[in-house]
């Protein structure tokens, strides 16, 4: 490659000192486990035997991760006019290229994200997962991490965590009202109030400092050079899968939005790729070329050496930048999570100085205690059974495609049905294309948002796709569960048939709410 002279790589020390004697007995452990499981209900083995699991593995169960509503009427109400005044600015979908608002806040609060070292993570798809996996590393390994995510599934609380949890709806208020002076300082000065994102990033970056963290854990909303989160300056930079999305603001190539997103990457960082198409790896190197960054490439300096479908998830063999990792059993479903956890992996080896500074490896039990103890809500996540539903928050042709993939690898239903409503800018059609293969009937309809795509307009792109007898129309998503649940229970073989709600991550938090998930 034309850049190769110029690039500095992170690679596998050839001496690893943490040893792996305990593997087979994890691993015999485990074979144990899916003996167990193979003679319950199979909607029940795929559920209660991963949980099992996990309990092995991580202790016991750590509760569902979506916040709920606040149980105390005075506090929700509290929390709701937050969220009435946040609403007011400007959404996440209109935006004004310029870092100048976010900057001009961090100013006057003193530059709260300067108080920690970051891992600042941008791409097309993957992100959340990765940043929780990333998150679930750090405290395993002691640290107290904050990390910053979006959008969220059913709270907005659940954008800003610390040591793992989203933090309360009074930490959450009582930070709003801290920076609240600041934010109308900032208004008062500049053309245009600051957005939506922009006042949730200030606030993110404002608890952790006040927390304090030992490390932040930050994804872009969009994009990555004049996304709100671009203030901080990443000693790590992640970029996980590249791909169309967001054309209209990003550009209409891979290239073009690598172009976008390669402004995380900062002078003299650690930059950790996922595997990218050679338009958009070309434009990463070299910009990592441009500031002296260092790389880590998933394929070349790290990756995943091998996968198992396991009870529950998978089980996973990675090689990261200090040497290879045996016996991991991550609990979320795909070839995809797989390659996130082989970045998060790397990412968290990199801040370490695992590569560089340091030949050595991580601790593998500890490894293997943090992928064990990772969810990712919404993401493959079974919610019910008899018959199975699963909510996906795949919005976009690539992810849909991972997604369909990987049901189709964890679950192997005889019988699937859809329920998919889709945001109103996103390529449906692609989406729908990507599903397909994988479902015998969809049942379109509308999430509660401002933002989803007409569910006559769905419908017709559907009908196009799988034709007009595997279409349903269901505008109220109650009706749509509870029609794809009716259709899923014709399959003769009880057990053989499921449910996957997706299109959209919106759709997911309204299913997840009406089938009391929280």
């Amino acid at each position: 490659m034309v850049l190769s002279a110029g690039l500095r790589r992170l690679g596998p020390v050839s001496d690893p000192s943490d040893p792996r004697d305990h593997a087979d007995e994890h691993a015999d452990d485990f074979d144990d486990l899916v003996d167990e499981a193979t003679n319950r209900d199979p909607d029940l083995a795929v559920i209660e035997a991963g949980s099992r699991t996990l309990r092995t593995q991580a202790g016991p169960p750590q509760g569902d991760p979506v916040p709920t509503r606040p149980e105390d009427p005075e506090l929700d109400k509290a929390l709701r006019e937050v969220e009435t005044e946040l609403s007011t600015r400007w959404g996440e979908t209109k935006l004004e290229p310029s870092v100048k608002r976010i900057a001009a806040l961090m100013d006057v609060l003193g530059e709260p994200q300067r108080a920690y070292p970051s891992i600042h993570i941008t791409g097309t798809n993957g992100k959340t997962s990765t940043a929780r996996m990333i998150e679930s590393l750090l405290g395993a390994f002691e640290l107290r991490t904050g990390r910053y995510t979006s959008p969220h599934v059913q709270t907005v609380t659940e954008r800003i965590s610390l040591d793992g949890a989203p933090i309360s709806a009074e930490r959450f208020i009582e930070t709003y009202q801290d920076v609240k002076p600041y934010v109308e300082l900032v208004d008062a000065r500049e053309e245009y109030r600051l957005s939506f994102f922009e006042v949730l990033t200030g606030m993110a970056y404002a608890a952790f400092a006040d927390a304090p963290v030992d490390a932040a854990v930050v994804e872009v909303g969009m994009g990555g050079t004049w996304d709100a989160t671009n203030v901080i300056d990443g000693s790590v930079a992640v970029v996980t899968p590249i791909d169309l999305d967001h054309t209209d603001r990003l550009g209409e190539t891979t290239g073009a939005i690598a172009g976008e997103k390669s402004g995380i990457i900062k002078q003299g960082a650690t930059v950790v790729l996922a595997q990218q198409p050679v338009d958009a790896a070309q434009v990463l190197l070299k910009k990592a070329v441009e500031v002296d960054a260092t790389v880590a490439r998933e394929g070349m300096e790290f990756g995943v050496v091998s996968r198992e479908v396991a009870v529950g998830g998978q089980l996973l063999t990675l090689r990261g930048l200090g040497g290879e990792y045996d016996g991991i059993f991550l609990p979320l479903h795909g070839a995809h999570q797989a390659h996130n956890a082989a970045v998060a992996l790397a990412a968290v080896e990199a801040f370490f100085g695992i590569g560089a500074e340091h030949a050595r490896s991580l601790d593998v039990e500890t490894v293997r205690r943090a992928f064990a103890q990772t969810s990712s809500p919404g993401r493959l996540e079974v919610v019910r059974s008899s018959p199975t539903v699963i909510l996906d928050a795949a919005h976009n042709p690539h992810g849909a495609r991972a997604t369909a993939e990987a049901v189709s690898e964890a679950f192997g239903f005889s019988r699937l049905v859809g329920v998919v409503s889709t945001s109103g800018e996103k390529d449906t059609r692609g989406l729908l294309e990507a599903f397909e293969p994988i479902f015998a009937e969809i049942v379109v309809t509308q999430n509660s948002t401002s933002r989803a795509t007409d569910v006559d307009a769905l419908a017709a792109v559907a009908v196009e796709v799988f034709g007009e007898d595997r279409v349903v129309v269901e505008p109220r998503l109650p009706d749509a569960l509870e029609t794809a649940i009716t259709l899923a229970e014709e399959e003769a073989e009880y057990g053989g048939a499921g449910v996957l709600v997706t299109g959209s991550i919106f759709t997911v938090g309204d299913a997840r709410l009406l089938l009391k998930r929280g």
